[in-house]
This record gives structure tokens, C-alpha cells and sequence, in this order.
């Protein structure tokens, strides 16, 4: 028989930084006829719906489990066949639990094992599993009282703690028990700095953390986008992160984090400094100006640009080559910068598989006059790429091939796509796996260089650009980012200059590239509801594509 007390309103949390105060909860327990959910089934629920400590409701029936229940089981919980023999299955009573449930925060003692019964259940009926958010009380309990009781069972809780109501074996009883205990748990994670959902969902795991005295550090941490800092005694800085929520992302770090790094950056952190923005895509650039200024310690990622380049087709050679470059030249067609020189020369090798341009690094000018009797170089010799240095090569029909290389590298990239993936489809029939899989890995780096200078080219091309992205107006200026601001406020710009870049077609500068490239990506990723408000050069939102790259399974076998 089912006794439910229905709350007037239910409130529902947005997201996991929700004060505890504000959060639901429906504490929950049930009683089987054993431990195995495959076999044994439910014999009675007990479920009680409370929120800043005021209990909205509850809910209790016994459960027909469709068979016998054994006599261990009748004499720890007291319910026996007859009691249960005209009370509902638990097909009958799953609809009712889950709209009382509804999107409240579950939580039980050994939750585990309630939900996995209750879960495997609804299965079985065709309905879907509970997907709340689940608080167990058990490792709370170990958490936070655990050096002051035996053991951390419910009943000794229950006692030692003189709760409110004693656990008896019947599932509304224990649930009322462990209510009180929530409460109870709740009072002493205060103490740790605990008022949001997120920080006691995460509670378990940190305070096992060897650093979790330093939780204090992040007891000013807002819940905005934002990024942070630690810093060490000296007021070094050692990591820089963004992050969407800059209280529940620092204080992950405290969790069950295994990164080798991470032991030692909160050994050494002895202060937590943040700057908030309007949005994560401003965190996410603020963070590479802070990465690009600092270069810290423990920071990898965004720290490298120093070692990007770019390949350089010569074009003020009289026989123009492809090159590898540190910097831009005045002249000549550039592609990059390119993370690093190994992406840099797979384009290249792509470029050269596809087209005959000379493979030699002989710097030939105008003046130039081959050797008697030179000999032809090894690209020459195998009849893959054209030879200037032996005097034979037609300068007109060498011009032509440059010309089809700068639209490969520019507007066609299909001039050299196309011909690499029939080379690794042949390879690939002929069981040439190696080979097959060697043009594919440059067939995919140019194609991914190509894509990457598109998204910078048509971001750059904008010149002066003001879009709004959801409530933020970002003000861009040559790709980067000169302002950003909520619409209605002024705007109060960035706490780091933007990097010095040059109008389009200048080369995008190594320092300015990833800024550039993060927010023509946000804006690709964003564009059927970015809104543009004013542009002083061309804008055209998606960008180009490029011809699709299907990455093929080769297999040496």
C-alpha cells in the first residue's frame, strides 16, 4: 500500500554549482530479499524528499517480489510473505517513484546498492534508469566523522549521533534515519568550505588528498568562467588553466586527479589567484596571453609556439622551392605557422608527392649556371620532380607547376589531395600497408594545415569585427581579441594586451597564431547563432571546407 505525501512545489537545480540550500534531495532506501540484483528482487521502498532541511514529502509501500523470502531475511527485516503477498510489483510502483523522485539529488547509505537494484528494475520494465545526481552518505561519513565512531554503519551513526530517528531494517525508517544524517553531514562539511552540490559530490575523493588542507585556498573562488593561477611562496607563477566554473575546476584538482604533475604543483602552491570573464571563450584567450607572458613551470599545452614554423614556397627565386622557416620572409607563399617542423615538412613531402616542383635545396638565382656534367638530382632521376640544377628544366612550364602549387596550398587543396589518396587506395589493393599509410599520414597533415590557415585567413580577412556570441560582444581586431563585453555594460577590456598582429595577407606572427585560431574556432563551431554587428573587411561564416580527409584502416596483416 503505497503512503505518499506529495510537496505543493518542486524545485529542480540548473546546474551542479546549485547553494545546498536550493537542492532537493530525496533520500532514499529499500529492502530486499537479497544482495544479488539479478536474482533477488524489492520487498519495500522508503523514499523522503527534503530541501534546507524541511522535508516536502514522503514516500513508502511494500513491494511484492514475486517470490518467497527467505528466513534470514524475514528475521533482520521483519517483512514476511504475507505481509507482502497483496502489495504491488515493482512494475507497478516504478512510475510512481520516479515522478516523485523526479530530477532531485538521490541520496542513501551504500547508495550503490539501492540504486542498482532499483536501475536494474526499471530496465527490465522498458523504462530508463535514473541518470540523477547520486550522494552516498557512506564515504561522507568517513570524510568527516569517521575518527569519531567505530565504524561507519548507519545504526552506529544513528546512535552515536543521537539522531532524530533510528534505522529498523524498513526501508521509510532508514530513510528518515539517513536524512538526519545528511543533515548532520552537511553541518560538519560547512566547516570545509562546502555550500555547493558540486563541492560535496566531490567531497569523498578530496579529502583523502594529501594536499586537502589547502582546500581553503579556493574558498573565494566564484562559480563564472574565468582563469586561474597557483602560485608558489615566492609569487611564482607555476600553472595556468581556464575554466566555465573556476571553484569546482580548482578544487577538482584535489580529487582523484592521478597526472604525475599534479602532486607536485599542489605541494608547491601556496596561492590561488583568478581573473574572471565574461565568457569561457575570453578565459580560454586571457589563459593563452597569461601562458604566452609566463611560460610556467607545470604548463605544457600553449607554451610551445616559440617552436612553431611555417613552410615558405620561394617565389622570389628564379626556380622557387618549399621551404622550412623559424619566421615569415617579405615575400614568397606561406602556410603556418605549423605547430612543428615534422608537421611543416609532411606538408611539403604531400606537395611534392603530388606535383613535379624540385625536391633540391640548391638556393638558384638568376645568375646561376648548372656544373658541366652535373647530374640530375634523385627526384629527377625518378622522374618525380622537375631538375633545374642540370640545366634541362623549362622555366615556363616550371612556373606552371608553382602556380598549381599556390593554389594547392591557397584555394585547391584537392590539386594535391586527390592524387595522394588514389596513391594510398593503389598502395592499399597492392598490400603496400607501409607505404599506404605513410601517404595517408601526409595527406592528412596538409589537409589539417589547410584547414588550420583557412580558419586563420577568414577570421583575419574580417579586419574590424564586432559579433555577439550568446549574451557576449567580442570586438576583434585582425583576429585577435581587442575587447569583450556583455551587451548593455561598457566594455572595461582585457587585464593582458592582445599580441601585436598584421593586417591580412601579412603572415599571422607565431605569438599571435593561437589566439587567432581559438577564436576562429569558437566562431566556426558557433556560427548559426553568432550574430555579426559590424565588419570593415570580408566575412564569410562557415569557412571554406576542405575537401573531406577519410582516414583509412590500414592494417599489415
Amino acid at each position: 500500500m503505497f503512503v505518499v505525501n506529495w510537496p505543493t512545489v518542486q524545485r529542480t537545480f540548473d546546474d551542479l554549482g546549485t547553494p545546498l540550500r536550493d537542492v532537493t534531495f530525496c533520500v532514499l532506501d529499500i529492502e530486499t530479499t537479497g544482495s544479488d540484483r539479478g536474482g533477488d528482487g524489492i520487498t519495500e521502498i522508503g523514499v523522503v524528499k527534503v530541501r534546507a532541511g524541511e522535508c516536502l514529502g514522503t514516500m513508502g509501500t511494500l513491494v511484492n517480489p514475486g517470490r518467497a523470502i527467505a528466513p534470514s531475511v524475514v528475521v533482520l527485516t521483519g517483512i514476511t510473505d504475507h505481509m507482502v503477498a497483496a502489495a504491488p510489483r515493482i512494475e507497478t510502483v516504478l512510475p510512481t517513484l520516479q515522478e516523485f523522485v523526479a530530477d532531485s539529488v538521490i541520496v542513501g547509505h551504500n547508495v550503490g546498492f539501492d540504486m542498482g537494484f532499483i536501475n536494474t528494475a526499471l530496465r527490465r520494465s522498458g523504462r530508463e534508469p535514473f541518470r540523477n545526481t547520486v550522494v552516498d552518505t557512506l564515504p561522507l561519513a568517513r570524510r568527516l566523522v569517521r575518527d569519531e565512531v567505530p565504524d561507519c554503519r548507519l545504526g552506529t551513526l544513528a546512535s552515536r549521533f543521537r539522531l532524530g530517528h533510528r534505522p529498523t531494517h524498513r526501508a521509510l525508517d532508514d530513510a528518515l534515519a539517513t536524512t538526519d544524517l545528511l543533515h548532520l553531514l552537511l553541518e560538519r562539511a560547512a566547516g570545509l568550505g562546502v555550500m555547493g552540490l558540486d563541492d560535496l559530490v566531490a567531497l569523498p575523493s578530496i579529502g583523502h588528498h594529501a594536499q586537502a588542507a589547502k582546500l581553503r585556498l579556493t574558498d573565494a573562488l566564484p562559480r563564472t568562467p574565468g582563469v586561474y593561477r597557483f602560485l608558489d611562496a615566492r609569487g611564482e607563477v607555476l600553472y595556468v588553466g581556464k575554466a566555465t566554473n573556476l571553484r569546482q575546476r580548482v578544487r577538482s584538482y584535489f580529487g582523484n586527479d592521478e597526472r604525475r604533475k599534479v602532486g607536485g604543483l599542489l605541494r608547491e602552491t601556496q596561492r590561488v589567484a583568478h581573473s574572471v570573464t565574461e565568457d569561457p571563450l575570453v578565459a580560454e584567450v586571457l589563459e593563452l596571453r597569461y601562458l604566452h607572458r609566463l611560460n610556467p613551470r607545470y604548463n605544457r599545452v600553449g607554451t610551445t609556439w616559440q617552436k612553431y614554423c611555417y613552410v615558405r614556397l620561394t617565389t622570389d627565386e628564379t626556380w622557387p622551392r618549399l621551404v622550412v622557416t623559424n619566421e615569415p620572409a617579405a615575400t614568397g607563399v606561406h602556410v603556418g605557422p605549423l605547430p612543428s617542423r615534422a608537421a611543416a615538412q609532411a606538408v611539403i613531402e604531400a606537395v611534392q608527392s603530388a606535383l613535379p616542383i624540385r625536391r633540391c635545396t640548391t638556393r638558384i638565382g638568376r645568375s646561376f649556371r648548372p656544373a658541366p656534367g652535373a647530374s640530375p638530382c634523385r627526384g629527377a632521376q625518378l622522374g618525380v620532380a622537375m631538375c633545374p640544377c642540370t640545366g634541362d628544366a623549362d622555366e615556363a612550364a616550371y612556373w606552371r607547376v608553382v602556380a598549381q602549387v599556390v593554389a594547392a596550398l591557397t584555394t585547391s587543396p584537392d590539386i594535391v589531395l586527390t592524387p595522394l589518396w588514389r596513391r594510398v587506395e593503389a598502395l592499399a589493393i597492392a598490400q603496400r600497408y607501409e607505404e599506404a599509410a605513410a601517404a595517408r599520414d601526409r595527406a592528412n597533415a596538409f589537409a589539417a594545415a589547410v584547414h588550420r590557415q583557412r580558419l586563420a585567413d577568414q577570421l583575419r580577412a574580417a579586419g574590424e569585427l564586432e559579433v555577439r556570441l550568446h549574451d557576449t560582444v567580442l570586438r576583434i581586431h585582425h583576429g585577435v581579441l581587442a575587447d569583450a563585453y556583455v551587451e548593455g555594460r561598457l566594455p572595461t577590456g582585457l587585464e593582458l594586451p592582445p599580441p601585436d598582429a598584421p593586417a591580412f595577407p601579412a603572415p599571422l606572427p607565431r605569438d599571435a597564431a593561437d589566439e587567432v585560431l581559438c577564436l576562429a574556432r569558437a566562431l566556426e563551431k558557433a556560427s548559426f547563432h553568432a550574430r555579426l554587428l559590424s565588419c570593415t573587411g570580408q566575412w564569410a561564416q562557415p569557412a571554406a571546407p576542405v575537401p573531406e580527409v577519410t582516414r583509412l584502416a590500414l592494417s599489415a596483416a
